[in-house]
């Protein structure tokens, strides 16, 4: 990571990784299907060493999202689920109605003041909303934020007047508006993976 070490209580903010985002179907076509795998390494790296794990939930309050409490799609992937409790240091859950983790129950930015973090590293989905949106809300309260791309998915997206763009290119677009604006620096999960086993 450019020499950069992660600090002992760097916190894994990991983002909506639930089940609703399985539904192709309802959200189109997504990009980098090594995102699961990477999410998985980055707990298993943070719960190792002891660092503080987040986890965020979306209850959706829209009536036929597929995110919405109550209905299977808001739960949890399996392969999140079964590492909730297992790691040594501070664990958070956390649940949200809109895009930012910060806006969210218990506060996560009280909880980051009580147990002193000022770095964090972005995972989850999607790239380009929630994950980008508490990257870019961190940087603003000044944060040092970390956003591992390759451990973030997300889906083609229509836009006024029939704009579209892939998932590949909104992603793209996420990583050059969150480093190029000074929101956060866009890093990998190996770096990371190396950087908590440092």
């Amino acid at each position: 990571m450019n020499k950069r070490e992660l600090h002992d209580n760097t916190a894994l903010v990991l983002i909506d990784v639930q089940k609703a985002f399985d539904d192709t179907e309802y959200w189109g076509p997504r990009d980098n299907p090594d995102a699961e795998e990477n999410i998985a390494a980055l707990i298993d790296a943070w719960q190792t060493s002891g660092r503080p794990v987040v986890f965020v939930r979306h209850d959706s309050p829209k009536p036929g999202s597929p995110l919405r409490p109550g209905h299977s799609g808001n739960d949890f992937k399996d392969f999140v689920e079964e590492r909730r409790g297992k790691g040594t240091g501070p664990e958070l859950f956390v649940t949200k109605t809109v895009n930012s983790a910060f806006y969210g129950t218990p506060d996560l930015r009280e909880w980051f003041e009580a147990q002193g973090i000022r770095q964090f590293v972005v995972t989850g989905i999607q790239t380009n909303m929630c994950a980008e949106t508490t990257a870019r809300m961190g940087g603003n309260l000044g944060y040092e934020v970390l956003f591992a791309l390759d451990a973030t998915h997300t889906f083609d997206l229509t836009g006024p007047q029939g704009l579209r763009l892939t998932a590949q290119e909104l992603a793209r677009a996420t990583a050059v508006n969150l480093q190029g604006g000074g929101f956060a620096e866009v890093v990998t999960t190996a770096e990371l993976v190396a950087a908590a086993k440092g």
